[in-house]
């Protein structure tokens, strides 16, 4: 097992504090590798063994039939007689009502409780209803290039070059930590893509038309990092003489969305200082469920770069918007409490255009502001932007 540090750091502070931690990200991220972690720092800290329950919730170790009060009942009868127990619950979205559960056993036991879950919903009214000013939630994603380079036992000044190979493979854990061959790999990664579509939204959902269906998700795949609507999905399938309602496009981003296949990226403007509710973009969780869709290929490339400054910025806690400023557009804003920083991403600073700089000059405020490349030559400062090559800006400890 290795050991991803950021992630306990950022749950040890909230061991034995009365609130419930709710580990949430996509299938395979790596959740149940940090709750088991978390469970050897507490043996460590001298907790028994018998003082640790741990139960999983998928498909393949709870019937059918099982209901709140049996998982009610399992736990209460586990820590019975024991003093202070660790809950430790995997998958906990499988079981319905079990925020009741949770916060049952949250009052009237003594234990401390910590519950992952591969759908958003894990953070519903239901929960805000039970649990309100009760819960920490700790988002989960896929691995980053730090993170890769550790799986991978690589040192930073290979940096550059293990990138190229991060970007080919993205940062499923299991893929990390192993040495497949692309196509090896992304027949994994579409193993993982087909359980989310298949299972936790074609069958949660009901879905009829799967053919439809996957056509729609081919779309927002295909079309990362680019704005579009509704009726721009309705226009494409209406050209393949398909027809779908607004309202079920807009029910299949959101199921994509709770499932964390894709994020929403919202518009900002910068001189409104407000977000705009039309035009958003969307990233996908991993990049590699691009290429085990499609195969990898160069043309994708500065879709796939944005996608992975993306994600890292939302790893280090920032909310993260496309930027307006005028008629100009800025690729990300991230905005973390009273910090900003502004973010343009390319593949290569164009020789004869200062298009990307231009852009962020425009900006008249004293907050960070970068031009983030894979061009290995184009570093340096231009009128306090700094260009930067990719994977040097990835592994800063600090933007």
């Amino acid at each position: 097992m290795i050991i991803r540090p950021d992630y306990i750091e950022a749950i040890k502070s909230f061991i034995d504090v009365p609130l419930v931690k709710i580990l949430a990200g996509v299938r395979r991220c790596g959740k149940s590798t940090i709750l088991a972690m978390i469970a050897e720092e507490l043996k460590m800290r001298g907790i028994s063994n018998e003082n640790i329950i741990q139960r999983r919730y998928n498909e393949m170790n709870i019937d059918d039939n099982f209901t709140a009060k049996d998982m009610y009942n399992d736990l209460k009868t586990a820590i019975q007689n024991k003093g202070r127990c660790y809950l430790f619950l995997d998958e906990l979205q499988e079981v319905n009502g079990w925020e009741k559960v949770v916060n049952s056993l949250l009052e009237s036991c003594d234990v401390d409780i910590y519950v992952t879950g591969s759908n958003s919903k894990l953070m519903s009214s239901e929960i805000s209803t039970y649990l309100t000013g009760r819960y920490v939630l700790i988002p989960v994603y896929t691995l980053s290039f730090k993170e890769y380079l550790t799986f991978k036992n690589k040192d930073f000044s290979e940096a550059r070059t293990v990138f190229d190979e991060y970007i080919q493979f993205g940062g499923f854990p299991l893929i990390g930590i192993s040495n497949f061959d692309t196509r090896s790999a992304y027949q994994i990664v579409e193993g993982i893509y087909a359980s989310v579509i298949t299972r936790d939204i074609s069958k949660r959902h009901k879905i009829r038309n799967k053919e439809l269906f996957d056509r729609v998700v081919r779309y927002i795949v295909e079309n990362v990092g680019m704005t579009f609507s509704a009726s721009s999905i309705i226009k494409f399938l209406k050209s393949e003489n398909r027809s779908l309602s607004v309202e079920s496009v807009y029910n299949y981003i959101k199921w994509l969305t709770e499932a964390f296949i894709i994020y929403p990226c919202q518009r900002y403007d910068l001189q409104g200082k407000s977000v705009l509710k039309t035009q958003e973009k969307y990233y996908l969780s991993d990049i590699s469920f691009r290429y085990s869709q499609m195969g990898f290929d160069r043309k994708m490339l500065s879709a796939m770069l944005e996608n992975v400054v993306y994600l890292e910025m939302k790893r280090r806690g920032y909310d993260v918007y496309i930027g307006k400023n005028s008629a100009k557009e800025i690729d990300f804003v991230g905005v973390r409490r009273e910090e900003r920083i502004y973010v343009q991403v390319c593949v290569e600073l164009p020789t004869e255009s200062t298009r990307e700089t231009d852009n962020l000059m425009e900006i008249k405020d004293h907050y960070h502001k970068y031009v983030v490349c894979r061009d290995p030559l184009a570093i340096g400062n231009d009128n306090g932007i700094e260009i930067v090559h990719i994977a040097d800006f990835l592994l800063r400890e600090n933007w």
